[in-house]
């Protein structure tokens, strides 16, 4: 009996999540090989004493043209993959910072914002179904986040980065209804990872709850077994670190 290999592939790998989620997959003995893709070199071993061959890192810009032959290499192994880890995020940089009040809205942040946290997850969507459409169940889990809930919305401010997220599960929810009509083996998962030690929620530490701040290597974890648990119901799923539903 021939048993078909299962592929993972994450996507931003180089990220503090991103790089979790590869150490994650690498781990797993039912995923045969596990793809990274990042806009810089690997310069970290996340083999945890694997051997090399299971691990196949790509670099690549994140514009449609990179993106695509990115692809390319995956081609051989369409069908195959089992586990899709869309990582991609911005919140701040030396550039740009979440806004408090309205007067601190800016065009080019928006567009920064807005093309990292749903831009290129809806490119990934649309050059990776060929890839991913098949006979083996695929989760795709994108990372999302609560505040880009609007019913969730009780603080105001970070009008990029709430709408930008909430854009994104919009994209995520259309995507979830053609992926269902013309690749039944693909499941969406918007995650909520929490607060997540990274540089992302960096300047943001001080003020969250004593044991709500999670390591990368227990939200990888913690996002392994919601996908081990997912269903390919052809709906698109909102959940946080802890597998509970979030309201749009």
């Amino acid at each position: 009996m021939i048993t078909m290999k299962r592929c993972a592939l994450v996507l931003g790998a180089s990220g503090g999540l991103g790089g979790a989620m590869v150490a994650e997959f690498l781990n797993d003995p039912a995923i045969d090989k596990v793809f990274a893709v990042s806009s810089k070199q690997n310069t970290t071993d996340l083999s945890g004493g694997h051997s090399q061959s299971k691990l196949v890192w790509l670099q690549s810009e994140y514009n449609e043209t990179a993106m695509a032959d990115t692809v390319s290499h995956l081609m051989p192994f369409a069908g195959m993959f089992s586990r899709v880890c869309i990582c991609h995020g911005l919140l701040h940089s030396d550039k740009l910072w979440p806004e408090k009040r309205l007067e601190d809205i800016n065009s080019n942040a928006l567009q920064d914002i807005f093309q990292s946290n749903a831009v290129v997850p809806a490119l990934w969507l649309k050059v990776l179904f060929k890839v991913l459409k098949g006979q083996v169940p695929c989760i795709v889990a994108t990372m999302s986040a609560r505040v880009g809930s609007v019913s969730d919305n009780h603080l105001g401010g970070w009008y990029a980065y709430r709408a930008s997220k909430s854009a994104l599960n919009m994209i995520l929810k259309t995507a979830a209804i053609e992926y269902a009509r013309r690749a039944k083996n693909v499941k969406f998962i918007a995650f909520h990872p929490g607060t997540t030690d990274t540089p992302l929620s960096k300047p943001f530490q001080a003020t969250v709850p004593t044991g709500k701040l999670f390591t990368p290597e227990f939200v990888a974890e913690r996002l392994a077994i919601i996908m081990d648990s997912a269903k390919l119901d052809g709906e698109l799923a909102y959940l946080d670190w802890d597998g509970q539903s979030i309201a749009w």
